[in-house]
């Protein structure tokens, strides 16, 4: 995931506001305007001595004058982050660069323009950039870019469901969210890393609960949940502040946190569907009224109506899951 830091040499509490509220994720600075900075918020801060990443131990600044400097970048990258700034907006000693250690090289920018660069030089881009300005509304337009970055998106695959039936008590996990999801939302998950089943959140109106907009009533503790950064996680390890991604009708994503998550004994269905292939996957999902899977017209569907025939949205894959992560390897999950 790329980062954004903010470069604040001189007093500006509006930048600072800004960053904090944009969701910037550090500011580098000089030791003199730490203390000011952290009052108006919790916030990495990189400076000599007094900041949580210190000037030059973690992280080293080079000026890009000549082949020296650019030597000089590439040897601290072996054991640090790099601030590099180039003279002229030159990116070839920054093309140099990317290949002894992109993912710790950091790059100056001035606006939205030269951010757009930076992250796509090679077609792999910098780690991040350091935003040089005086205007908040650049801070928020960069920061904003930058986010949306790792923004992911899938292509939801038709499901047709083969079998509904119950299976007794169990432990169902409701992850409820910091953020309000819109209808046709909701998180995927299933039994099998291999297919998720996207599950609406509870945003409906119902004639048996008030909605609850943040909640989505995903399954139960053994399943997975997709989880930014082509991850997954079992529902069940869930807790206060971890990522889960957001997914609509469409595959469009957005990265929501957890506020809470709910562990309680509950009545139990499994679904199971087939892809395109004739493959079928499986979910284990409360069964309530309330619980829906989302139709291939973007529609909420209960799974206690849902029967043989019908259809639903859901993520395929290949390959397997090893502790979260994609492996490439045959993973039999039944």
């Amino acid at each position: 995931m790329k980062k954004i830091w903010l470069d604040l040499r001189e007093w500006n509490k509006s930048l600072v506001t800004e960053a904090l509220e944009s969701g910037v994720d550090a500011i580098l600075t000089i030791g003199e305007l730490v203390a000011d900075i952290r009052d108006l918020g919790r916030i990495e801060v990189i400076a000599p001595d007094a900041g949580d990443l210190k000037v030059p131990d973690d992280v080293e600044i080079v000026v890009i004058k000549d082949k020296g400097d650019e030597n000089r970048a590439a040897a601290a990258l072996k054991s640090r982050m790099v601030a590099v700034r180039t003279t002229d907006w030159d990116i070839i000693p920054i093309e140099n660069l990317i290949p002894q250690g992109g993912e710790r090289l950091f790059l100056f920018v001035r606006n939205l323009a030269e951010t757009e660069t930076a992250v796509r030089i090679l077609e792999k881009g910098v780690a991040g950039v350091v935003l040089e300005t005086h205007d908040p509304a650049e801070v928020a337009r960069v920061a904003r870019f930058i986010k949306d970055l790792d923004r992911e998106s899938f292509s939801l695959e038709r499901l047709v469901v083969r079998r509904v039936a119950t299976i007794g008590m169990g432990d169902r996990v409701c992850i409820d969210t910091c953020a309000n999801m819109e209808p046709g939302q909701g998180m995927l998950v299933g039994n099998s890393s291999q297919c998720l089943f996207l599950v609406h959140a509870e945003n409906l109106e119902n004639p048996y609960v008030a909605p609850r907009p943040f909640r989505v009533n995903a399954g139960a503790v053994h399943s997975y949940v997709r989880v930014p950064g082509n991850k997954t996680r079992y529902l069940g390890e869930l807790k206060t502040g971890d990522p889960v991604l957001v997914v609509n009708s469409r595959g469009e994503t957005e990265v929501s946190f957890v506020g809470r998550s709910k562990i309680e004994k509950r009545p139990l269905l499994v679904l199971s569907a087939v892809d395109s292939r004739g493959v079928e996957y499986s979910a284990v999902l409360q069964n309530a009224e309330t619980i829906r899977l989302v139709g291939t017209d973007g529609v909420a569907m209960s799974v206690v109506s849902l029967k043989e025939g019908d259809t639903v949205l859901g993520l395929v894959e290949g390959g397997g899951r090893h502790f979260g992560m994609a492996v490439d390897e045959t993973i039999r999950e039944q």
